[in-house]
């Protein structure tokens, strides 16, 4: 039980009442007009990559999380990303990217039990055939 009488809704509430109810997304966040382009594509991207990587089996508790299907879905949606917006983000940003990309085409090549012919592997429509 509380010690605290009760207060009708419409009484006034103390200045930090309204703050401690629950956090103020407006503060904590920015408006997405200020959020530069490179900065959504690579965050994006970033996190494909990392979806794929532990679909992939190479996260920490790597086989509980494995799924080859959903690894293919995420390297080729990766792959149509970094493939359509090198131009527009620079080199400077596209070719990390890239690198993952081909890590992650790779990795998944040497985790199917069937491997993919040459070009025909996650994302490779896009960035051609990847050889290790």
């Amino acid at each position: 039980m509380s010690d605290q009488t009760p207060q009708p809704s419409d009484a006034p509430q103390p200045s930090g009442a309204a703050h401690a109810a629950g956090p103020d997304f407006d503060a904590m966040t920015r408006d997405i007009a200020d959020v530069p382009a490179v900065e959504v594509i690579t965050t994006v991207a970033v996190h494909l990559m990392s979806s794929a990587a532990v679909n992939l089996g190479l996260a920490e508790d790597g086989e509980a999380h494995k799924d080859l299907d959903e690894a293919r879905k995420l390297i080729q949606a990766l792959a149509g990303l970094v493939t359509a917006s090198a131009t527009e983000i620079g080199s400077y940003h596209a070719a990390p990217l890239r690198d993952g990309l081909k890590s992650l085409q790779l990795a998944f090549r040497e985790a199917s039990v069937v491997p993919d012919e040459p070009g025909q592997g996650p994302g490779e429509k896009f960035t051609g055939p990847v050889y290790g």
